[in-house]
């Protein structure tokens, strides 16, 4: 349970940091603060069990029998990226306090930042393979958020979009390289799929599994050749690049392959795509972060060098280089934070990156200084830093690997060593020399609490590299072990092994590195350099964006060779679609046993179908000339097929035909005067040609109902098509506890797609809402004959503020005062009743909305808005919320996810009665329901107010949609 508590802190701070005002920053910070300080003292209690049990799991059912339950699970590995993930939150929450400006909504900011650590914190401790890529998509999609904060710059949206574009592509293959290999182990959950990885690697699809899992991992954690999207996220606020960038998203990639690596790894093709790939990453981010300006695009393209080296210490499988890789991601995460966060505070003190311009900054900013040239030691490998132990681990096991295979690895490696003691030295010249004068502020040192989280970072760097057995060695032996239990090696982390082959190439990288820093810094003038020789012409947002510039005119393409704006076209395709399908299943129809039905004909349902065809004939035909007639015999249409449902024993589904064709018409007709006008021709030859489309367009109709028909009861008739309803009839009572098969069908059995439509229904209705309130239709095209003004009728001459003062606006309210109460005491009934009769939540929910919407129609908008204070966004939510958490309450009695229970109690007068706890979920659905209907409608009856005689009053106007904004919706 303290794993599911772990989970879900961070995701409660997320609902409540959410709520804050956008004024509320010390607030909105120090909540922050304390949710991060919470999940590290979480996890640093859970390291006791972790060391006594090896695994610790925790396991909510959802579908045990398909294998799909919520599993958390923390192990070694999985605890000390748990620490990582909140502890550098606690202190990038801090730092952020101080970066953030007043004018920038804080808030909002922490509530994503809250977001993204719940996101990270599900992902590695996921236990199951289908929920670990679903937290894996949601850290895509808060870290778009997090990068395009700043929406009002054009850099900052674009990084975003190719933040998410190359990072859920990289997540679907990631999906269905999952899928697959659940397929091929039998088993969604991690450690039997861990516990499989010979089966694994024998199995078929093996190489597919690795090339999907691996376009997961490289999309992720920025690898060639999707290594360009990572220095275009920098137009992030720096606490997002700090956090995101050094420290956990782009650790995903890298989380993802440790915990897969005893299933995939040790075979030349993992050998070869993982390793190349970390190769040529970290050769190509070295390279490139020489000849960066800016400050945090060095620091963009040194992040793709070290997860590079990374990558490619994955790829060797061999144990030491395991070691090396998990010792080396808290290596960089620390001294890469801190240096983001140095590069924060000079942007923010000074006002510019630009390498080029900035220069002598240790003068005013000496404490800056000492920090970021401390941080870029440890990044060029200097020792006694935390960056010289793993860089010297790293270049051990390439010489190991070039002994066994691959002799130009260690090459590759000094080459890689020397360029990042190039970039260091590049990045820290800033705060040498003469103090710049032409910079947009003045530089000074930052606030004394903005530097804590630098100092204690830098201070990390050093404990660690002076004695690293000591500060990190347990910790770092807990998670190796977890990774490779019985193959653990044997390892020192002594600071000193003597003078050897790792140490030698060490000092030569350092030596090399800074004569070919001093000989660019003379012969190629640095300051000016703003592209990266050679390599310019591989520019990956310009492969993206033509990528993308391609896809839509692509898209467009297809579009105008296919596509059309009659809907008559598109049903003719949807018509031959369903005639293939009918094809296909002609094969059954021979052999199924064609009953002869001998019912005796009924002239009152006869009459009924007469008089639906001839209200959809006679709309069809009206429509031409005028839509609201055609309208209101749409409604005929719906009543006869309420009226069949009715006659076939289908109570519930006609009483949800009839409320939903009423709100449907309600819908239509406050939307029917934006139509654009009817187009009548008067030339005889294309009103013979329209005659012809129309009788082609009649044909199509008929067919396509026929083909429907066809379709239906074919399947229908099937052997054992009323298996499925069988069971259903015979499980409703005793699994479900009521008579009312489809409203158990709905909130027990089919429960969970019922919270997926009613989720999709609140975004929709949220979606139009947002939609509704930038829509300004043109008043002189929109204002109805019934609103113009007449010159016969005295109310007319007045004002509008006069006519609301007087009444004339909502005179017919006074009849629907007393008849509103009755129908909402019909609404409670129908719902009271849906378990065991007809009725339930979502017919009940439209009732209600249907009499409150009557109200705004004929007792007026702002008589509705003040005698009614609709809080829609409140029973929204509070729909949502009680139908989640009805399903959520199973889980504390040890049930699967919605699992509904029956509670029998006896109560004075009323007797013995049962009360499901899907009542309660019900009750969410009604609530929604409610709530989504009438924001639309409202916001429909609001655009209808906002066209009022704006010729005649627009101040009276005004004054009303003030009103309406004080007292309505908020």
């Amino acid at each position: 349970m303290s794993l599911f508590l772990l989970l879900l802190v961070p995701f409660l701070g997320v609902a409540v940091a959410s709520t804050f005002p956008v004024y509320s920053r010390n607030l909105a910070a120090w909540f922050a603060a304390a949710v991060a300080l919470v999940g590290v003292a979480l996890t640093l209690a859970h390291y006791p069990m972790v060391v006594e049990a090896g695994v610790v799991r925790y396991q909510l059912d959802w579908m045990p029998d398909y294998g799909l339950n919520l599993v958390l699970r923390m192990d070694g590995l999985v605890w000390l990226f748990s620490l990582l993930i909140q502890g550098m939150c606690l202190l990038v929450v801090l730092y952020a306090r101080y970066y953030m400006s007043e004018q920038d909504p804080v808030p909002r900011f922490f509530a994503f930042l809250l977001a993204f650590m719940a996101a990270m914190q599900g992902l590695v401790l996921s236990g199951n393979l289908i929920q670990l890529v679903v937290f894996w998509e949601l850290t895509s999609l808060v870290s778009f958020l997090l990068i395009g904060y700043w929406h009002h710059r054009r850099d900052a949206r674009r990084g975003a979009r190719m933040a998410l574009t190359v990072t859920a592509a990289g997540g679907l293959c990631l999906l269905l390289g999952m899928v697959l290999l659940g397929l091929a182990v039998g088993s969604w959950d991690v450690d039997q799929v861990l516990a499989a990885g010979d089966t694994v690697r024998q199995h078929p699809w093996y190489l597919l599994i690795l090339l999907l899992v691996a376009l997961g991992a490289f999309t992720k954690s920025a690898q060639f050749p999707f290594h360009f999207w990572l220095p275009h996220a920098m137009a992030a606020p720096t606490p997002v690049s700090a956090y995101l960038h050094s420290a956990t998203l782009v650790k995903a990639g890298i989380f993802l392959l440790i915990l897969l690596w005893p299933v995939l790894s040790g075979t030349q093709e993992w050998l070869w795509l993982v390793g190349g790939a970390g190769v040529c990453t970290f050769l190509l981010g070295s390279f490139s972060a020489i000849f960066q300006k800016d400050m945090k695009g060095l620091l963009a393209y040194s992040t793709i060098s070290h997860l590079g080296l990374i990558v490619f210490l994955l790829g060797l499988s061999t144990p030491l280089a395991m070691v090396a890789a998990i010792f080396h991601v808290l290596n960089h995460a620390t001294f890469k934070a801190s240096l983001f966060m140095a590069v924060g505070i000079v942007d923010h003190e000074c006002g510019t990156r630009d390498m080029g311009r900035l220069r002598g900054l240790a003068k005013a900013m000496p404490y800056t200084a000492v920090l970021a040239i401390v941080a870029s030691a440890a990044m060029a490998g200097v020792p006694l830093l935390n960056g010289f132990i793993s860089k010297e681990m790293f270049f051990a096991e390439t010489l190991t690997a070039g002994v066994r295979a691959f002799d130009w690895m260690s090459g590759a490696a000094l080459i890689m060593g020397i360029f990042s003691v190039v970039y260091a030295l590049r990045f820290i010249q800033v705060f040498f020399g003469k103090l710049a004068t032409d910079l947009p502020r003045e530089p000074h040192e930052a606030p004394r609490w903005m530097r804590i989280p630098v100092e204690f970072l830098v201070i990390s760097c050093l404990i660690v590299g002076m004695v690293p057995a000591f500060s990190i060695g347990m910790l770092l032996d807990q998670a190796v072990r977890s990774v490779l239990h019985e193959q653990t090696p044997v390892y020192d982390l002594a600071l000193w092994h003597g003078f050897n082959l790792p140490l030698l190439m060490s000092c030569l990288a350092l030596v090399l590195g800074l004569i070919l820093f001093v000989l660019l810094w003379r012969y190629a003038d640095l300051r000016q350099i703003n592209k990266t020789p050679v390599l310019s012409r591989l520019n990956g947002k310009a492969m993206f964006e033509s990528f993308m510039l391609n896809l839509v005119n692509l898209a467009n393409e297809l579009e105008r060779l296919f596509g059309t704006r009659r809907i008559q076209v598109q049903i003719f395709w949807l018509l031959l679609v369903g005639l293939f399908a009918m094809l296909l299943i002609l094969k059954v129809l021979p052999e199924m046993a064609w009953p002869a039905y001998q019912t005796p004909l009924d002239i009152s349902f006869v009459m009924v179908w007469l008089l639906g065809t001839v209200c959809a004939v006679a709309a069809a035909w009206k429509a031409k000339f005028h839509r609201l007639v055609a309208l209101m015999l749409v409604g005929g249409v719906g009543v006869a097929t309420s009226l069949t449902f009715l006659w076939l024993s289908a109570p519930d589904l006609a009483l949800t035909q009839l409320v939903v064709e009423t709100v449907t018409i309600v819908l239509l007709l406050l939307g029917l005067r934006w139509l654009p006008p009817r187009i009548v021709h008067i030339n005889p030859h294309r009103d013979l040609t329209a005659k012809l489309r129309r009788g082609r367009d009649f044909l199509l109709a008929t067919t396509a109902g026929l083909t429907m028909a066809v379709m239906s009861y074919a399947v229908m008739m099937k052997p054992g098509s009323r298996t499925l309803s069988d069971f259903y009839l015979s499980n409703a009572l005793p699994g479900g506890g009521g008579t009312n098969v489809v409203n158990v069908l709905l909130v027990d059995f089919r429960s969970f797609d019922t919270l997926g439509e009613i989720t999709v229904l609140s975004i929709v209705a949220l979606t139009v809402f947002a939609l509704l309130r930038r829509f300004r239709p043109a008043p002189e095209s929109t204002v109805p004959p019934m609103q113009q003004s007449n010159p016969q009728d005295p109310a007319s001459q007045q004002s509008l503020s006069e006519q609301l003062e007087r009444g004339y606006l909502w005179i017919p309210s006074v009849y629907l005062q007393w008849l509103l109460p009755l129908i909402m005491a019909v609404a409670v009934y129908i719902f009271m009743r849906g378990h065991n009769l007809p009725g339930g939540g979502f017919i009940a929910g439209l009732i209600l909305a249907s009499a409150l919407i009557a109200q705004y129609m004929l007792g007026g908008t702002l008589w509705m808005e003040q005698h009614f204070r609709l809080r829609l966004l409140y029973w929204i939510s509070s729909g949502l919320l009680l139908a989640l958490f009805t399903g959520m309450g199973a889980w504390l009695f040890g049930y699967p996810l919605l699992t509904t229970h029956t509670a029998h109690m006896v109560l004075p007068l009323l007797g013995e009665i049962h009360l499901p706890t899907a009542f309660f979920f019900d009750l969410g659905v009604f609530a929604t329901v409610v709530g989504t209907t009438m924001l639309i409608l409202v916001g429909l009856a609001h655009q209808s107010l906002r066209t009022l005689r704006p010729d005649q009053d627009e101040q009276a106007s005004l004054s009303v949609l003030k009103h309406l904004r004080e007292r309505g919706l908020r």
